[in-house]
């Protein structure tokens, strides 16, 4: 059994996928990260970055925090989506980083300029702008010659997916990238990414509407570490 601590957003929603695709018996732990609910003391006793999803598997006793992290100890418990030769095991592994490092971050960039910033700041929106739609670009010609970033479906298109997922919203016209949309729709449709993607979907309210849940989730400085790690001593 795997206790998975989860929000609807779309690093949750790489874990949620996962599981669903290794048919791994999971139960859902809800860490609403508008409520503040990432600061509770025994959340960060195994999420020390006060950053969901994380998971405990209940069978071996180990926790994982980080979402490229625990899509690996999950596709090792499960034997499926990271080869074991290490040619191919390494063609995943720098697509998921690739991920880790970069389309995760500046999709999520581009989305709080888009989505939660109070005013619009024109330079910060189009540096996020240019750089998803030119990771975009880097996946498309990835996929010119392959049906999935590292060949066979894998974790690294777990992980991609549902930072795509949004692409609408965050201003992009996947229309433009042939590669990615056939990538897109092959992967949209698999009944264990829509049950990941759909997990939650009615528990997130509007965030941009509350200045608390705003002020929790966006205005944290390292005195918000330190708070927060005192509360594991206390």
């Amino acid at each position: 059994m795997i206790d998975l601590y989860y929000w609807p957003t779309p690093n949750g929603h790489k874990i949620s996928t996962m599981l669903e695709e290794c048919d791994l018996e999971y139960k859902v732990v809800p860490v609403d990260i508008g409520a503040g609910a990432q600061f509770d003391a025994e959340f960060l006793k195994i999420s020390p970055n006060n950053r969901m999803p994380a998971i405990i598997d209940r069978d071996t006793g180990i926790s994982v925090f980080e979402g490229g992290a625990i899509l690996i100890y999950l596709a090792e418990k499960a034997g499926r989506f990271l080869p074991s030769d290490d040619k191919s095991r390494f063609e995943v592994l720098q697509w998921l980083f690739w991920q880790a490092g970069g389309l995760g971050p500046m999709a999520g960039q581009l989305s709080h300029f888009v989505n939660y910033a109070k005013k619009r700041i024109q330079y910060a929106h189009d540096r996020y702008a240019d750089e998803y739609d030119r990771l975009l670009a880097v996946m498309d010609v990835r996929l010119r010659d392959r049906e999935f970033l590292a060949g066979e479906y894998s974790i690294a298109d777990i992980a991609a997916f549902p930072w795509v997922l949004p692409y609408k919203k965050l201003g992009s016209d996947l229309d433009r990238f042939s590669n990615v949309r056939r990538w897109f729709d092959s992967i949209k449709i698999r009944p264990a990414v829509r049950r990941g993607v759909d997990l939650g979907k009615d528990w997130r309210r509007d965030e941009t509407r509350s200045e608390k849940a705003h002020s929790i989730m966006f205005q944290q400085n390292s005195q918000t570490v330190f708070d927060a790690a005192r509360k594991l001593e206390d």
